[in-house]
């Protein structure tokens, strides 16, 4: 019995020798290949949208897109985006398919867990979370009591997500993929709300007049948004805090942004 137990003891060590390997070795392995491959979602402008004016990887544009540019210069290699819905981009870093993923996250205990998360960046646009709703129901879903039995759209594996359902207990959540999804069905009258972030929302209300915020806004405080990397990438996400820390102090990600907003309200992108 001993002699098995040391058996799987040296089994687990060797397993564990192999995954650390892997980890120390990721940031060495991009380097060597001259890329880097970041996974986003790119339906949540100003951060990250799609420029139907361009063709191929450069029609994916916005403020976290600029981000991942300047990292992977500073870095000497290669941007290479891979574009997918948002629960994919969650999951292709934690199996370790993409070197990197910058998705519009926020920190959460959850995502901290499953996968390495950098320092803040986006310090300055603090936004809240909240949901919007028609113009003509505003007065009727203004407290969290009215969205009881009200249909809520929200995105798969989102913040927003988790808010509504641990915020809203009462309110039916409707996922959806992609959040201009969740607008189309506000506007048809399939929901009756559709949570999201300040910062992402505003683009829709400034292309559809119809639409507002209601007056309740989830209880979340926000120090920035997060990227991600596999867990255990820990060269990795020191190379990348670095570059975020210079980032940080040139205010460059202030600078990204409002030049993706300024695109994005010119495109009427939240229109499509």
């Amino acid at each position: 019995m001993k002699k098995i137990f040391g058996l799987v003891i040296v089994f687990l060590l060797v397993i564990g020798m192999v995954s650390s390997a892997g980890a120390a070795g990721k940031l060495d392995s991009i380097l060597a290949s001259g890329k880097i491959v970041m996974a986003t979602s790119p339906d949540f402008a100003p951060l990250e949208f799609i420029d139907p004016t361009k063709t191929g990887q450069d029609a994916i544009v916005g403020s976290d897109i600029e981000l991942a540019k300047y990292i992977a210069q500073k870095l000497g290699v290669e941007l290479v985006i891979e574009s997918m819905d948002f629960a994919a981009v969650q999951a292709a870093v934690v199996q370790g398919r993409v070197d990197m993923a910058i998705s519009g996250f926020a920190y959460t205990e959850e995502r901290a867990e499953a996968m390495e998360l950098s320092t803040y960046f986006n310090m300055d646009e603090g936004t809240g979370q909240g949901i919007i709703v028609k113009k003509e129901k505003a007065a009727e879903l203004a407290k969290p009591e009215d969205f009881a039995g009200k249909k809520v759209a929200a995105q798969n594996a989102s913040l927003q997500f988790n808010l509504l359902t641990s915020q809203l207990p009462d309110a039916v959540p409707e996922l959806i993929t992609l959040v201009s999804d969740g607008i189309m069905l506000l506007i048809n009258g399939k929901v009756d709300a559709v949570a999201v972030s300040e910062e992402n929302g505003e683009g829709f209300l400034h292309n559809y007049d119809v639409l507002t915020f209601s007056d309740f806004f989830f209880n979340y405080e926000s120090e920035g948004n997060v990227l991600a990397v596999t867990k255990g990438e820990t060269d990795l996400i020191e190379a990348i805090n670095e570059i975020l820390l210079e980032v940080n102090e040139l205010g460059l990600y202030s600078q990204w942004l409002d030049e993706a907003k300024e695109l994005s309200f010119a495109l009427g992108i939240n229109a499509d």
